[in-house]
C-alpha cells in the first residue's frame, strides 16, 4: 500500500470517529434536553417515530455527502420509545431518500466521484454481477456512501420493487445494530460522561 494511499484511509477512519464521536454528544444532549423538558413521552411517541422518518428520509436524499444528524436522533427515540420501531422507521425513511440515487443513475447522470475513494466501476461491476445482494450489503456497510449503489443499480436499470426490497433488507439491520449498540455504549458510560 503506498504512502499516499495509507494517509486516504487514515483521514477516512479519522472522519468515520470523529462521526460517532459527534453522533453520541449529540444523541447525549437530545436525551438531556427531552429529559429536561419533564413530559409524559408516551404521548408524543408516534410523533417521534415520524420525525425518525422524516430525518433520515432528508439524510438520504442528499447524493454522497453525509448527513450525521440523523444517527443521533434516531438513538435518542429508539432511549425513549421501542428501539425496533425506530429501526423500522429509519430504515423505511432512510430507503425511500436513497431513490434519488437510484433515479440519477436511471436518468443516466453519474455523478463524477473521485477515484481516490472508491472506484464506480468496481461498485457497478458488483450490483451487475450479485444483484439484490449487492445493494443489501451495500445498504448495511457504513463506509462507502449508498449512494454510489444507487446510481449503479438505477443506471442498471434493476427494477425498482427489487431495489427498494434489497435496500431496505440492507438498511433495517444496518439500524438495529446502530440503535442497540449506541443505547448498549451510552448505558455503559458513566453517568458523569458528558456534563450531566
Amino acid at each position: 500500500m503506498t504512502r499516499e494511499r495509507w494517509m486516504r484511509c487514515l483521514k477516512l477512519a479519522g472522519g468515520f470517529i470523529l462521526l460517532i464521536i459527534i453522533s453520541f454528544i449529540l444523541s447525549h444532549c437530545f436525551k438531556q434536553l427531552i429529559n429536561s423538558l419533564d413530559l409524559p413521552l408516551d404521548r408524543f411517541a408516534l410523533l417521534a417515530y415520524l420525525i425518525v422518518f422524516a430525518v433520515t428520509l432528508v439524510a438520504n436524499l442528499t447524493v454522497i455527502a453525509p448527513v450525521p444528524i440523523a444517527i443521533p436522533i434516531t438513538i435518542t427515540v429508539a432511549q425513549s420509545w421501542n428501539p425496533a420501531l425506530t429501526a423500522l422507521a429509519a430504515a423505511l425513511g432512510g430507503s425511500i431518500g436513497e431513490l434519488s440515487g437510484y433515479f440519477a443513475g436511471y436518468a443516466g447522470r453519474k455523478i463524477t466521484i473521485a477515484n481516490d475513494f472508491v472506484k464506480m466501476e468496481r461498485i457497478e461491476g458488483w450490483v451487475n454481477r450479485w444483484g439484490s445482494w449487492a445493494i443489501a450489503l451495500l445498504a448495511f456497510q457504513p463506509i462507502i456512501p449508498f449512494d454510489i449503489g444507487g446510481i449503479a443499480a438505477g443506471a442498471a436499470r434493476m427494477p425498482l420493487l427489487k431495489f427498494i426490497l434489497a435496500l431496505f433488507a440492507g438498511k433495517l439491520p444496518k439500524y438495529l445494530l446502530i440503535i442497540y449498540v449506541g443505547i448498549g455504549i451510552i448505558n455503559f458510560l458513566p453517568n458523569w460522561w458528558f456534563l450531566d
